[in-house]
């Protein structure tokens, strides 16, 4: 069977957006960062999947609303009539800037567990996706060993987006010793140029970059925010500076950076050629840059011209 399409696994997140500097009213919207990355690589023309627990109350049937809304399937997902879908709140400061406020979890060991996967998505599937985001909680780090396990049994191409949120560890040792052991898995990597400093104790990209060499990994992205993003395969770096955009706001921009990442693994295959790393770069910065230029991880326009 001709494997196509994507899979997400993780949380599913509402923001609550502040209309005002009162911050007493809100705008509903959905996201996560795994979500965001379901999203792209559907707008960019690939079949989604998106496995996580889902709740029956209103916000979990508005997030339903929303994958149908996107065509992403989630008939891999599960459902518990106790489950409530984390939020965020976003709130607007004195100076008219939006900032985090507040994180709500009341469900937090309501996960999606090893024993409700089903194989039939990897089968289907070609490339597993995942973040750190389910790596903190224990029972939901055992479910994404077990999915890894089945992404290997049917030859998905696995690929990490780090995407560290420290809040959610109990330390950072802990986070750094959990994530670092995951990176043996995964065929692509992506990481922020901080969270390579953060993984690696360095304080340089060229440093950090020489002591992750020792995971082999073999398709290393980093991005640089507004300077690029450089790749590395085989011991071979590739950089590629970012386009000039107005940017207003980055929310989303590295989820937008690696769902154009995976449409080109996806519709290409692994790179042989740094020709087409650089290809696959300059593709995922212009995603990357294109989403910072509206309000919103979600409002980027994904134009899959590569």
């Amino acid at each position: 069977m001709d494997q196509q399409g994507v899979i997400s696994i993780g949380e599913a997140f509402v923001d609550f957006i502040s209309i005002d500097r009162t911050n007493t009213q809100y705008k509903q919207l959905f996201g996560g960062a795994t979500v965001n990355v379901a999203v792209g690589t559907r707008r960019l023309g690939m079949p989604a999947y998106y496995l996580c627990k889902l709740g029956t109350d209103e916000i979990s049937q508005f997030v339903e609303q929303e994958f149908r809304k996107e065509n992403i399937d989630t008939s891999f997902s599960v459902h518990s009539p106790s489950k409530k879908i984390c939020a965020v709140y976003v709130h607007i400061n004195a100076s008219g800037e939006r900032y985090f406020h507040t994180y709500v979890n009341d469900t937090p060991d309501e996960v999606l567990t090893e024993d409700e996967l089903r194989t039939g998505v990897f089968e289907q599937a070609k490339i597993f996706y995942f973040g750190s985001g389910t790596l903190f909680h224990e029972k939901a780090k055992k479910t994404t060993e077990a999915a890894l396990k089945y992404a290997k049994d049917f030859s998905n191409m696995i690929a990490f987006d780090v995407n560290l949120r420290l809040k959610r560890w109990v330390n950072e040792e802990h986070c750094r010793q959990t994530v670092s052991s995951f990176l043996k898995y995964a065929h692509i990597v992506k990481l922020a140029e901080d969270e390579l400093n953060f993984l690696t104790e360095t304080n340089s990209i060229e440093a950090g970059l020489e002591k992750i060499s020792k995971w082999k990994i073999p398709y290393l992205f980093i991005t640089m925010g507004s300077k690029g993003a450089c790749a590395v395969v085989n011991g071979n770096k590739v950089f590629v500076p970012a386009p000039a955009v107005n940017a207003i706001d980055t929310t989303g921009a590295g989820d937008a950076f690696m769902s154009a990442l995976l449409y080109c693994f996806h519709e290409k295959g692994m790179p042989v050629k740094l020709s087409q790393i650089k290809e696959y770069l300059q593709f995922a910065n212009r995603i990357g840059a294109a989403a910072t230029t509206e309000i919103g991880s979600l409002s980027a326009n994904f134009n899959k011209k590569i």
